[in-house]
């Protein structure tokens, strides 16, 4: 019986090498890019811009197959189970950080293998154009002088832009009353109807309403101000350490050949390069914002942190 081991080792080697063979060979057939939300949002149409410009220079064609629910949980899940072998992908978003700690998903921050980030929008809190407010400061001074009477709408209970306004609230000691909606645009809609005093949400889901005059950014939470709107300040410049925001972008299962990862990568690279498709996330009011696998991965991280540490100080986390 001791030829066993030995032939265990010569089947593991050949396995190696017809998946190594398989990986040189990639792709031979079609890739099915899986968007973990519903036809229609960013998140779908961001995907699709990205497919179409692929397809034009990729060897096989690229599908995109909306698979929705659990807040993206679904769709990521079903990633995560699909075979490492680059003919599954998905568009992820920061809800790969946030819904493990919330306790929504059986995956992890670091189940998948990123690929590139294409897309990131800063939260902001935007109120009415004929609201008492020029300002953060002249908001702020509200909201601590009646705590909680300040109703900041969000996308939904630990969704992204709840969580942006609790850690806002937290990092400016200020109470507010967060009300969530079923999505941004019902929150923004709210805010128009004069229902709530302020929304959480990115630049780009109230753009066309500060265009028409209707509402007022006070502040974006970055780093960097939003290339949309420019005059508005970040939360850094007026003192407050918050960095909380959306993204988007392309991830394979964890174990995907690192050849087969590079062959991706080098797509999404030259994809990105290309002045149309820029152009037409601009026309889209996205925020251009890429970042090859080794940056994304460490902006995966660092959101992975943050949230580890915010949702269970704010109550959210599930038992």
């Amino acid at each position: 019986m001791k030829f066993l081991p030995a032939f265990a080792g010569a089947l593991l080697g050949v396995a190696s090498l017809v998946t190594a063979a398989a990986a040189a060979d990639y792709p031979t057939r079609p890739v099915e890019v899986i968007v973990p939300t519903a036809a229609g949002g960013g998140t779908d149409l961001l995907t699709r811009a990205f497919a179409d410009h692929a397809n034009k220079v990729f060897p096989q064609s690229m599908g995109v197959v909306n698979k929705a629910g659990g807040g993206g949980a679904v769709g990521l899940t079903q990633l995560m189970a699909a075979r490492p072998n680059g003919y599954t992908i998905a568009m992820g978003f920061v809800e790969i950080t946030t819904l493990p700690h919330l306790g929504l998903a059986a995956f992890q921050a670091d189940s998948f293998q990123p690929i590139a980030r294409l897309n990131a929008e800063p939260a902001a809190i935007t109120v009415r154009a004929d609201s008492p407010w020029q300002s953060l400061e002249e908001f702020l001074a509200s909201a601590k002088e009646e705590p909680g009477k300040i109703r900041v709408g969000n996308s939904g209970t630990g969704a992204i832009y709840h969580l942006a306004a609790a850690a806002f609230g937290e990092a400016a000691d200020a109470q507010f009353n967060n009300v969530p909606f079923d999505g941004a645009n019902p929150a923004v809609t709210a805010l128009l109807g004069g229902h709530i005093e302020a929304v959480s949400v990115s630049p780009a889901e109230v753009s066309n309403y500060v265009d028409a005059g209707q509402l007022r950014i006070l502040a974006v939470m970055d780093d960097h101000r939003s290339t949309l709107y420019p005059d508005v300040p970040t939360l850094s410049e007026l003192g407050y350490d918050v960095n909380v925001g959306t993204w988007r972008g392309l991830f394979a299962p964890k174990g995907t050949p690192e050849d087969v990862v590079n062959t991706l990568r080098e797509l999404v690279k030259t994809v990105a390069e290309e002045e149309s498709f820029q152009e037409q996330m601009k026309a889209m009011k996205m925020t251009f914002a890429y970042l090859d696998a080794p940056e994304f991965e460490e902006a995966i991280q660092r959101d992975d942190a943050f949230f580890a540490d915010l949702v269970p100080r704010i109550g959210l986390t599930q038992n």
